[in-house]
């Protein structure tokens, strides 16, 4: 059989196959472990989020002069503190804001940026350097580490049909699951039993190929992830969007108790160079009242004290508007955390500076990478030295 078709038909395949015998599945192993642990869900949000309209510096001169069209009057704005408050889109989150389930951090981004859509995700998704090209992604090498619960590739789940550049290790990976019954369904057809049976005979663990290997860990995974997952019936209300329901599925994980670590969700239709206010306002609309749904779900099942959610985009904006009222590709940007164990909820520092520019961009004050060094060491447990390839001290926001 041709790679491409082996690739077509496992993609689309789906029924039941006879384990290799070298292999324990990996479900009946999981089902012996503790899951009490610490959940991260990190929330993309994709196009370049105009972090300015979205915490509002609303207490400053200079962002009306700046953006005669677009800026929001500070008569709408939620107001957080005197200088910054939430785009009126984001009523959702200002209970949660209220309740101390979260935190802004301001000025966030990395030193010589670069405003390519493409390569600035790469960065944030590798943790690497803007002249650094890394082929693994940071919760990829975080799989890779050392840490205890990582040999499982439900270890981190994207909620999505394929799998981003930030779960894929060296020697291992996360799993891409949309819907886990779909995924259960598409392991069980005959064709993976006849390719797992044809193979059987010549590999062992020290031979077994890459595909084969893929094939294995999927099948056995989409069983616990299906089997685990069913348990757990929500009665919680999301909104009808794409974006709440895969947040729905990340609590259904969550609360029936699946030993994941990590999930990965996006949002993507941020690119805004024209009609900002319209087109942003609807997305922030949807990414505000999902998560507040999320952490309320979380919060009746007693796990929003084992969750931290982190939202971030690949760059900010401009700080002066353009001619199409909207704004282009920028630099430093704000990151959202979220969660019932925040050590300093709230504004976390000082806004950003709107005069003091980089060629007409924000400069950030906060290195992404203290914000990976923070979640690794003191909630995924692990040096974060092993993941991001060199020690940084990282914050106090837990």
């Amino acid at each position: 059989m041709k790679r491409r078709d082996f690739l077509r038909r496992s993609a689309l395949a789906s029924g039941a196959f006879l384990m290799p015998s070298f292999l324990k599945p990996l479900e009946a192993l999981a089902f012996d472990r503790l899951t009490g642990h610490k959940n991260l869900v990190i929330i993309q949000l994709s196009g370049g989020n105009d972090g300015l309209n979205t915490v509002v510096p609303f207490g400053m001169d200079t962002y009306y002069q700046k953006r005669p069209g677009i800026a929001l009057p500070a008569s709408d704005i939620i107001k957080l503190t005197d200088l910054q408050g939430l785009n009126p889109n984001m009523a959702a989150l200002q209970e949660v804001y209220d309740q101390g389930w979260m935190s802004v951090i301001n000025s966030v981004g990395y030193p010589n940026p670069d405003r390519s859509h493409f390569r600035s995700m790469d960065i944030w998704q590798t943790a690497s350097d803007a002249d650094e090209y890394l082929s693994t992604g940071w919760i990829g090498r975080y799989l890779d580490s050392n840490c205890k619960v990582c040999q499982d590739p439900y270890t981190a789940i994207e909620v999505d049909d394929s799998l981003s550049l930030a779960l894929k290790g060296m020697s291992k990976k996360g799993i891409a699951v949309k819907d886990p019954g779909t995924l259960f369904k598409n392991t069980r057809e005959p064709f993976f039993k006849e390719i797992l049976q044809s193979h059987d005979e010549h590999l062992n663990e020290d031979n077994l190929g890459y595909l084969y290997k893929t094939m294995v860990e999927t099948y056995s995974s989409a069983a616990y992830i299906q089997n685990t997952s069913k348990t757990f019936k929500s009665t919680a209300e999301y909104p009808q969007t794409a974006f709440a329901n895969e947040l729905k599925t990340v609590a259904r994980f969550i609360n029936s108790g699946l030993s994941t670590r990590v999930y990965y969700i996006s949002l993507s239709g941020f690119d805004t160079h024209t009609g900002q206010v319209a087109q942003q306002g609807r997305l922030l609309r949807q990414f505000s009242e999902g998560v507040a749904a999320l952490l309320k779900d979380l919060k009746a099942n007693d796990k929003l004290n084992d969750t931290m959610v982190m939202a971030f985009s690949e760059f900010g904006r401009r700080v002066e508007q353009n001619a199409s009222n909207g704004t282009d590709h920028g630099t430093a940007n704000n990151v959202f955390i979220f969660g019932g164990k925040l050590n300093k909820a709230g504004i976390y520092n000082k806004a950003p500076d709107l005069i003091s520019l980089d060629n007409g961009d924000l400069k950030y004050e906060v290195d992404f990478r203290e914000v990976y060094a923070t979640l690794l060491d003191r909630w995924l447990e692990v040096d974060n030295k092993q993941v991001l390839n060199r020690k940084y001290a990282g914050l106090n926001f837990i």
